[in-house]
């Protein structure tokens, strides 16, 4: 918990202090490469991160990541220029990837599947209070101590984690001599980095049809495929593609990609909308997006026990995105004479559907791979929703800047801003300065804005919603998945679980045929019953009996 409000924390405190850095050090054109940086090895490095996890054991892995991320905070204080910074958050980013997927793979080791969901909803709760609490104390740090302290605050919080992952983590030590896939970790880095710039430089710093976005998507386009290519052959791939024959593991990471969309998207555009139309200050306006976090933690703690309770999970998703959906189009509705109270109860409703599928969808992608593959499936759908994020950002960015503009053409008035990226950013006292007839049109621009992003969201969170009906469910059982697979050659995995000491971690099916996480039953009787999802026995044996819902492991 700690390690990760490490890397939530870092993100949101910063916002707040680049304001004062670009002040201090200067390079307010190459502001953006603060988070392009950060964000892009983030990306990059998440799957790799994984991989060495499962290969060469997570605590080792985890502790370099966290020492490379603290690393990073105590460079990037120190930065004396901007280019400086934008390079050690490259650092701070290499070591975040390793610390998310790192705690999403140790508790996929540490807990049986059905214990996971109370673990990933107290998750979430860190997840809310990183976004609450980070721009409070960014704000506080940089008004007081510097803004420096928003890196070096890291410190005591990463010392602490390091402590405890040292004395108190036990992790079964294991050294793989297999070869690390050098070449699908190179072109999976370039894939993605290409894909980060195209959508954090596309129609921002080149126009989409320009030779650097085209040249880019080219790239990234071709490096995804010499990559298929290459995870095709090598033993050890870093994206193994066998993850993705489970059904239940590719709509996961397709639902997590639109989760990544719909939420970055709504973080960025609604304190605008609020600033802008409703008049609050930037730290009003993070404590305005209350309504939406206390609603995902809460709904996702509800989501996790519940699971823990009966062992299924279904319903969660179908109902997160039936929720999103509902929100995103309330949203669309606000205009400039919105009350902070109406817009608040929208953002309950969304923070609703997020809390259903927030943790869930990392449970069942889990739960479909095998032990071996924990890491990298972790990995995988961390990627995915991060790379979620950056379209999001960066395709509502888009229509946001094109509806404004044309919201604004002919309409403004005299002294009425032109709308450029700096002029998306004009506070309340900012807006007071203008002249009414100006202020009321931005206002209304703005809000016209806001009004197609969040449509065009919700007519992107159908297909999760739509999506979410076809996971297959097996009840999740205490001791694991236990189910075995129904591919061919593996008939000996079922035998082979329920032969192996109790408590052990044995290697049994997954959630859609494939073998997956999980522990053999020591219940007499067992044996036969480690049926598939789709109700196949082990090795394309005759079907064995299926499990009575909600059986105890």
């Amino acid at each position: 918990m700690i390690a990760m409000l490490l890397a939530m924390l870092d993100n949101m405190i910063i916002g707040t202090a680049m304001p004062t850095i670009v002040g201090e050090l200067g390079g307010l054109n190459h502001l953006s490469w603060v988070v392009t940086a950060y964000t892009l090895a983030t990306a990059a490095s998440t799957p790799i991160w994984g991989k060495l996890g499962d290969l060469y054991g997570r605590k080792g892995i985890f502790i370099t990541s966290i020492v490379i991320f603290l690393i990073g905070s105590v460079l990037s204080g120190a930065a004396q220029t901007m280019g400086q910074l934008i390079g050690f958050r490259g650092v701070q980013g290499l070591g975040a990837g390793g610390l998310m997927v790192g705690v999403m793979a140790i508790i996929g080791d540490l807990i049986p599947p059905r214990e996971r969901g109370r673990y990933q909803g107290m998750m979430a709760g860190v997840m809310a209070f990183a976004m609450i609490g980070g721009p409070l104390v960014g704000g506080t740090l940089t008004d007081t101590l510097g803004w420096r302290w928003s890196f070096y605050i890291n410190l005591p919080l990463g010392a602490v984690a390091l402590v405890m992952v040292s004395t108190v983590l036990h992790l079964p030590k294991k050294r793989s001599k297999a070869r690390i896939d050098y070449a699908g970790a190179a072109l999976l880095t370039v894939a993605i980095t290409a894909m980060v710039l195209v959508t954090t430089w596309g129609g921002t710093e080149y126009d989409w049809d320009s030779r650097e976005i085209v040249s880019l998507a080219t790239l990234a386009v071709l490096a995804g495929l010499a990559l298929l290519l290459v995870e095709r052959r090598v033993a050890e791939p870093v994206l193994p593609l066998h993850i993705f024959r489970s059904r239940n593991f590719s709509l996961m990471t397709l639902i997590g990609f639109l989760v990544g969309f719909v939420m970055f998207g709504a973080m960025t555009f609604l304190p605008l909308y609020q600033q802008t139309v409703q008049g609050a200050s930037a730290t009003n306006s993070g404590l305005l997006l209350l309504p939406m976090l206390l609603s995902m933690m809460l709904v996702s703690l509800f989501a996790g026990r519940a699971t823990t309770r009966t062992g299924r999970y279904k319903t969660f998703p179908i109902a997160g995105g039936a929720l999103i959906v509902t929100g995103l189009f309330l949203l669309s509705t606000m205009d400039t004479g919105t009350s902070r109270l109406v817009s608040g109860c929208y953002m309950a409703v969304l923070g609703a559907g997020l809390g259903f599928l927030m943790q869930i969808t990392m449970l069942v992608a889990q739960n479909s791979v095998e032990m071996r593959d924990m890491g990298v499936a972790s990995s995988t759908t961390t990627l995915f929703r991060t790379v979620g994020g950056s379209f999001g950002v960066a395709l509502m960015g888009a229509l946001f800047t094109q509806q404004v503009q044309d919201a604004m053409a002919g309409r403004g008035g005299p002294g009425a801003p032109s709308f450029s990226e700096g002029a998306a950013q004009l506070d309340a006292a900012s807006l007071a300065e203008l002249p009414a007839a100006a202020r009321e049109a931005y206002q209304s621009a703005v809000s016209a804005g806001t009004h197609i992003v969040f449509l065009i969201a919700a007519c992107v969170a159908v297909v999760a919603f739509v999506a979410a009906w076809f996971v297959h469910e097996v009840p999740l059982r205490g001791e694991g998945p236990g189910e075995a697979s129904e591919e061919p050659g593996n008939a000996g995995t079922a035998a082979a679980a329920v032969a192996a000491p109790p408590g052990s971690a044995a290697v049994t099916g997954g959630t859609d045929g494939e073998t997956g996480p999980g522990e053999a039953s020591a219940e007499p009787g067992n044996a036969g019953t480690a049926a598939g999802p789709d109700g196949a026995a082990g090795g394309g044996g005759p079907a064995a009996p299926k499990e009575p819902a909600g059986r105890p492991g």
